[in-house]
């Protein structure tokens, strides 16, 4: 039997982190520190400096200057602001399963993910920089592989040219520049964890040759960040073997719901495509 397991306690306590976070100038390992927090947002009021640095892979004098660069004295100032902050857990009131903890926290995340598009401008310029990608590279290497396939299928709908990176390699940079070479001027990419190297490499060097780089990824600390001129978040669920993504293939959809309105011709295309899917039987129903 698991533990008792409150719905909206994660959202809340990685959207104070995030808050938190913004504004301080973080250094890589800094901000893996930072990422570690918000994937552990429950706890992090909890960890010692010592258990902070052994989940995040850094060092504890790392830990110490993370939270000076913060504007605390030490990483006891830090932990104790964040106790502080931490409302107090309700009374019991039942408890869950390793299962169902796991569909909660995916509604947990699902819910900062509605609470981070009350501004939608993020998502409306994102919007407007895929539609005006002639063609439209989408990359997304092993985790994220579904996301970019799946965002892939649909784009292809209302959008007359988008490419599909799914495969990573010595040809990946080659694939990057033939689509710069034919009008791409952005690339959206999906990086979920655990990150692969090539992606953030990836992203260095189409962002270095000139195309605006829109990801959606994990955490507004992960590694791809420093290489994203627009990076959309989305947490994923941690409470099973593998990962849970339903927040990043829903802000997928949320970006191709923005790309089409920066598309006048989006409906016009779903409709021939209707057309002729009917003609053909192509579906069942």
């Amino acid at each position: 039997m698991g533990t008792e397991y409150e719905p909206t306690a994660a959202a809340d306590s990685a959207a104070r982190l995030q808050k938190l976070f913004e504004g301080h100038r973080l250094t890589p390992t800094q901000r893996r520190i930072a990422h570690c927090m918000v994937r552990r947002a429950a706890d992090a009021p909890f960890l010692s400096s010592v258990e902070l640095a052994e989940l995040a892979g850094v060092s504890q004098p790392s830990v110490t200057r993370f939270a000076v660069a913060l504007g605390f004295d030490g990483y006891p100032a830090l932990r104790k602001h964040l106790r502080d902050v931490t409302p107090a857990s309700p009374a019991p009131g039942g408890a869950y399963n390793e299962y169902q903890q796991a569909v909660h926290a995916e509604i947990d995340n699902l819910r900062h993910l509605a609470a981070l598009l009350a501004d939608p401008a993020p998502v409306v310029r994102a919007g407007r920089l895929l539609a005006a990608s002639r063609p439209l590279p989408v990359l997304g290497l092993r985790a994220a592989t579904a996301q970019a396939s799946g965002f892939t299928y649909f784009a292809r709908k209302v959008h007359p040219d988008v490419r599909l990176l799914d495969e990573g390699g010595t040809l990946l940079a080659d694939r990057v520049d033939a689509a710069l070479h034919a009008g791409a001027t952005a690339l959206l990419c999906f990086a979920l964890p655990r990150h692969p190297r090539e992606v953030v490499e990836a992203l260095e060097y189409a962002k270095g040759a000139g195309l605006t780089v829109v990801t959606v990824a994990d955490s507004a600390f992960a590694p791809v960040a420093r290489h994203s001129d627009l990076l959309l978040p989305a947490a994923v669920g941690t409470g099973l073997a593998f990962d849970t993504a339903c927040a990043p293939m829903l802000l997928g959809r949320v970006l191709l719901e923005a790309m089409c309105d920066a598309l006048p011709d989006a409906q016009a295309r779903l409709e021939e495509f209707d057309a002729k899917a009917a003609a053909r039987g192509l579906f069942a129903e």
